[in-house]
């Protein structure tokens, strides 16, 4: 029963969380499960789909990367509208009709006739448009609906549950996509793994019911009364809201917001910002969407030049299933960020977790360069997941940290279209990097490798997933700003 007494407080600082709280954290998780299934899912399709459609291991990378650099380019426009569009009409509304496209550009995915290169381009680039629209809001939403002490906490929690989508994608690809595999039939097993994908109509009208619009956003709009009911609805309590109406800035529009990150007083964590993410982020989408089409490269090339050991060609799919053991690492790390995100003012933990991951990354891509296919068995199998399983717990921790410790380092007026800039230039530099990857990995040691770097195949793609990993883990650690622990006001 909702309280009698009428409490002034700074939205949900200082409260406990509710059952009606729970709930909308609990959508919210359901949202990021479909999300994060239509954004992994081509990683594992991506190969089996193209060695479908009759090209060779070689071959791969190249093709891949003409899906994968449009697919990056929606969601560069979906991290800038998306931010902008819910600063407009608010959280809610964007979330849930983020949901809408991501779910339905998935089921469009799966009905591309056999080589229609240019309708897959299209459909996928829709559905990281809408994937990355949502993910901008949510950041933000989740910031602005949990107290300052927990913020981290809830971000951590909810992700770690959404992302459960990656191990199991994982398994469900293992399962289903041999299904039609070298014939004629329409329904083949890529197909189905999309059309999966939109089973994430069922978040929108669970999202219908238990999402609510945030009150500090209400309150940015004049909204107050409407801003009070969503507290007393899921707090329970009577909370005035006067107080926080009283500190809120003047209403700004979007080129001012614009003009503003560049402020000489935002000057310089905008600018830190935008290294962090422009070179941590196409790092990271090597791990997750990339780790695939490497190892089929490597592996698949051995058996088809007859080199591969029989454990290797013994008929299991082993680039989706050690990617498949990889991705249980996803939720793990986003776990263990639950427990540190909040600790040493956010920026230590987090550029501690990008040089951990480095190492990771640079053993991983060292260890398998280094080992005989042909001689290819259990022993290395375990080796090579263990790697994997770790260097991906720690980028996906890493990155989740650092949605947070955008989304936090903003007013409210403009943190929305601020994160929304933040993630679409690290979602364009991803982008661009989708045509550095198969130079990479078609390098090799003889001709000096990428630009004469040494940077050369498998294990040269991951020695540049740690180069882009600890450069901006030491240009937080001099120059990025304490968020961590802070009320977002005096954040601001």
């Amino acid at each position: 029963m909702a309280s009698q007494t009428r409490i002034k407080n700074n939205y949900f600082d200082g409260l406990k969380v509710t059952r009606i709280h729970f709930l909308l954290f609990l959508t919210m998780m359901l949202a990021y499960f479909f999300e994060q299934m239509d954004n992994w899912n081509f990683g594992f399709i991506a190969p089996v789909l193209f060695t479908n459609w009759g090209f060779a291991p070689t071959e791969l990378a190249a093709e891949i990367a003409k899906v994968t650099f449009p697919y990056f380019l929606g969601m560069t426009f979906g991290g800038l509208l998306g931010g902008v569009i819910s600063d407009f009409i608010g959280r809610r509304k964007t979330f849930l009709g983020a949901i809408l496209i991501f779910s339905i550009g998935s089921i469009l995915n799966g009905f591309v006739p056999v080589g229609d290169l240019t309708l897959l381009i299209i459909t996928r680039a829709s559905t990281g448009f809408g994937i990355f629209m949502m993910m901008v809001c949510s950041q933000t939403f989740i910031a602005e609906m949990s107290p300052a002490d927990s913020r981290g906490k809830w971000q951590g929690r909810v992700a770690a549950v959404g992302f459960c989508a990656a191990p199991l994608v994982g398994l469900f690809c293992l399962l289903v996509l041999p299904v039609g595999a070298g014939t004629a039939a329409f329904v083949q097993g890529w197909r189905i793994v999309f059309w999966a994908g939109g089973l994430g109509l069922l978040a929108f009208f669970v999202g219908l019911k238990y999402i609510k619009e945030s009150p500090r956003w209400l309150v940015s709009k004049g909204k107050i009364d409407e801003a009070e009911q969503i507290m007393l609805e899921i707090t329970g309590q009577d909370i005035d809201l006067s107080d926080a109406a009283k500190l809120l800035p003047p209403k700004v529009k979007v080129i001012d917001v614009l003009v503003g990150m560049f402020s000489l007083k935002y000057l310089k964590r905008t600018v830190v910002l935008l290294l962090f993410m422009g070179i941590s982020t196409p790092a990271t989408f090597v791990i997750t969407n990339w780790t695939t089409a490497a190892l089929t490269q490597n592996i698949n090339g051995a058996i088809n030049n007859d080199v591969a050991s029989a454990f290797l060609s013994s008929g299991m799919n082993f680039p989706v299933l050690i990617t498949l053991i990889m991705q249980i690492g996803v939720p793990f790390g986003l776990l263990i960020n639950s427990f540190i995100s909040d600790k040493l003012y956010r920026k230590y933990p987090l550029a501690i977790m990008l040089i951990i991951t480095g190492i990771l990354a640079t053993c991983f891509g060292l260890y398998f360069s280094s080992l005989d296919l042909s001689v290819f068995g259990v022993g290395e199998l375990i080796a090579v997941c263990v790697l994997g399983f770790c260097m991906t717990a720690g980028v996906m921790c890493a990155g989740f940290m650092g949605f947070s410790y955008v989304a936090e380092s903003y007013p409210t007026r403009m943190r929305n279209t601020a994160t929304g800039v933040h993630n679409a230039v690290a979602r364009f530099a991803t982008s661009g990097f989708q045509m550095v990857i198969p130079v990479i990995m078609t390098a090799t040691a003889a001709t000096g490798g990428f630009l004469g770097l040494g940077l050369a195949g498998f294990s040269g793609l991951f020695i540049t997933v740690a180069v882009l990993l600890t450069v901006p883990a030491i240009i937080v650690i001099a120059l990025g700003m304490r968020t961590g622990g802070k009320s977002l006001e005096e954040i601001s």
